[in-house]
């Protein structure tokens, strides 16, 4: 199964790709994991990227697509991938058919994980973690026992910069900005499936599971 994984920041990505690497057993490709594998691995697209970092500049949507070119080649995307985080924008899409082409896969499925702004806002805005041993806790959903004090330890809760209420509608407007026009597009191929991403983990998990199978 070949597919992309599309969704705003705090849409809950991660845990339904989880759940698509065991179900496929094939591999969740994020872009950053890719740039860091090949500039570890000194690949020449990987030593492009490297200097790119070095110099302090954006790597570029050539050497990005030259990285995804590499790594779908690898033997543990014989069966299938997922792609996450790439592409993001409708260039990196049309670059990505055609390195799909060259390479004899086709893309499958385009899970699209929608979101409700202002709830994810409370969602991610809500988040208080302890630095001190780590747990997490959420202001409406799972509140600590004493206001701004961890349950476990006692330790200050902190709020992490990007659950800010105007750092996380900063990224979900990017990603409408961005990202979102793709649906448009993955839905003229007949690929996309769009998922109610606000439902339950299980809920969203059994959703995408029924789309994939009548797909």
């Amino acid at each position: 199964m070949n597919m992309i994984l599309l969704g705003p920041p705090g849409a809950g990505k991660g845990t339904q790709a989880f759940f698509l690497v065991e179900s496929y057993a094939i591999p969740q490709i994020s872009t950053g994991d890719m740039l860091r594998a090949a500039v570890q691995a000194a690949s020449p697209m990987g030593v492009k990227a490297k200097a790119c970092m070095d110099a302090g500049e954006l790597v570029s949507d050539d050497v990005v697509i030259g990285i995804v070119r590499e790594r779908l080649q690898q033997a543990d995307c014989d069966n299938g991938f997922i792609l996450d985080g790439f592409p993001r924008t409708l260039p990196q899409a049309d670059a990505l058919q055609d390195v799909l082409k060259d390479l004899g896969k086709e893309l499958e499925a385009v899970v699209s994980l929608r979101v409700d702004t202002d709830a994810l806002v409370e969602r991610l805005a809500g988040r208080r973690s302890c630095p001190q041993c780590g747990k997490g806790f959420h202001l409406k959903f799972d509140p600590p026992r004493e206001d701004g004090t961890c349950s476990a330890c006692g330790g200050e809760l902190v709020q992490r910069d990007d659950d800010k209420e105007e750092t996380i509608r900063k990224r979900m407007e990017v990603y409408h900005r961005q990202t979102a026009p793709l649906e448009d597009y993955y839905s003229q191929r007949g690929v996309l499936i769009a998922v109610d991403g606000m439902a339950e983990i299980q809920a969203v998990r059994a959703e995408i599971k029924a789309a994939l199978q009548a797909g």
